[in-house]
């Protein structure tokens, strides 16, 4: 397998924050968003989605018009179509919008659908469209651009119609917990952190005309971010704390002080690590988010309050749900949290 990269991205003035609400729509609302570990950026297009091993990918292209006519939908498709044809196997080719003409949607409610929801004069324009962007493209090769296979790509793709806001968008990393949603300003801060992220890996080096011969190879020019990168970037702004810093929070001094001297280090180390395999445990996420809510929630109604005494206010329940931390780290987090709402 060889790909080799050829994308108009250059050519075209895609809007960050349409490219920023499509990766937090890939990592939070999309049916398979719970496999979806890396968000490769202005690669194999605008967005890839990929799991853990980079075998499997969901490829997805942005457009942030809010009135989109169907012939100018097709064009959009042109970079899709490009990594339908390609040796890769995409699992899903994704055209994120931010609207769409009154023409173009048999049921206006969905929001999600594939070419059963599209008018029938619509999905003429929209073929026209896309040939006429491939026919104007040269990494399209002419034997591929015919009406059997426009036609068996436009089957595969999934249109998405944004009508979130940012703040929405943001809301969903935190799994809605009501007691963790900070106010609209700490979110669009949030939002604008994450898009500024995402921008920044575009200038990271240039990756027009590279040839890789495996998927995973695409990681090595570093322009990705992970689901792990934004939940901790979330939490931390939260917080206004670093939550995987190298300090000893003021509120756990006490308890690092019983630990013999010469095992100090080894147990805030140990803490330190469960932490971190507490947050990015993905199939643990729900229960570390309703664990962080509740702590989060103990400090705000009894800020006087100490470690200990917050730690045994939590239900076996929740703690259970953290499999990845043990009484020590649980205590260090909650001094963490602690330190952070106090700061």
């Amino acid at each position: 397998m060889t790909y080799t990269v050829r994308s108009s991205e250059k050519l075209r003035k895609s809007g960050a924050e349409a490219e920023t609400k499509a990766l937090l729509y890939l990592m939070n609302f999309y049916p398979n968003s719970q496999d979806i570990h890396y968000f490769v950026i202005d690669f194999f297009n605008d967005l890839t989605g990929m799991n853990r091993t980079a075998k499997k990918l969901w490829d997805l292209q942005s457009k942030g018009a809010k009135n989109s006519s169907p012939k100018s939908i097709g064009k959009e498709l042109v970079t899709l179509f490009k990594n339908y044809i390609s040796e890769i196997a995409f699992d899903a080719y994704i055209l994120f919008l931010g609207g769409v003409t009154a023409s173009f949607r048999i049921d206006d409610s969905k929001t999600s659908f594939g070419i059963e929801n599209i008018k029938d004069n619509a999905l003429k324009k929209l073929k026209e469209g896309l040939i006429e962007e491939c026919k104007d493209k040269t990494y399209i090769p002419n034997e591929q651009i015919t009406n059997e296979k426009i036609c068996e790509f436009i089957s595969h793709v999934t249109f998405v119609i944004d009508e979130r806001e940012p703040t929405e968008y943001v809301k969903s990393i935190i799994k809605m917990h009501p007691h963790l949603i900070p106010e609209d300003t700490i979110l669009e801060a949030i939002f604008n952190e994450i898009r500024d992220k995402q921008s920044s890996k575009k200038n990271i080096n240039t990756v027009e005309g590279v040839t890789i011969e495996t998927t995973e190879e695409a990681l090595d020019y570093c322009r990705h971010l992970t689901n792990n990168e934004i939940r901790l970037l979330t939490m931390q702004r939260i917080l206004n704390w670093d939550i995987l810093g190298r300090g000893i929070p003021a509120s756990f001094v006490e308890i690092y002080n019983k630990f013999p001297a010469e095992q100090r280090q080894d147990k805030l180390n140990e803490c330190q690590a469960d932490c971190c395999r507490a947050l990015f445990n993905n199939n643990r996420a729900d229960g570390f988010w309703r664990f962080f809510e509740k702590i989060y929630s103990l400090i705000i109604e009894h800020p006087d309050s100490g470690v200990t005494d917050i730690y045994r206010e939590i239900e076996d329940e929740i703690l259970e749900g953290c499999p990845d931390l043990d009484v020590h780290s649980f205590k260090y987090f909650i001094s963490i949290v602690k330190e952070g709402i106090q700061k």
